[in-house]
């Protein structure tokens, strides 16, 4: 029963320091899964830089978001910046299961995360 009430608090406490954007709508980044294998997640990135329409040069060598080089990392960036850009319009963050919605900005050094409401 302990455990219970400390999750209630916990969930209250994330809460309460997450303040809501002033529409209601809360921010979201689509980022690449952790435990899908990078050759799933090269598949997955190729297609969005490609056909997918995602601007994808922000990941290229001696851009902000090149580093670190990381299938991973560069599909993170790829999947957001599609999913950002596509959402209204049946976009998803989907991926064939590579990718997870988050709510926390992956957003690290020069290398910023775009969110679009």
């Amino acid at each position: 029963m302990a455990i219970f009430w400390l999750r209630i608090l916990l969930v209250l406490l994330i809460m309460s320091i997450t303040p809501p954007r002033s529409d209601g709508q809360l921010e979201q980044w689509c980022i690449a899964d952790e435990q899908t294998p990078d050759g799933e997640l090269q598949a997955a990135l190729d297609w969005a830089c490609g056909k997918g329409g995602a601007d994808c040069r922000m990941i290229q060598v001696n851009q902000p978001c090149y580093l670190p080089n990381t299938a991973r990392d560069h599909a993170s960036y790829a999947f957001n910046n599609y999913f950002q850009k596509f959402k209204h319009n049946g976009g998803s963050c989907y991926f064939r299961g590579a990718a997870i919605i988050t709510e926390l900005d992956p957003s690290h050094n020069s290398c910023h995360y775009e969110f679009l409401p």
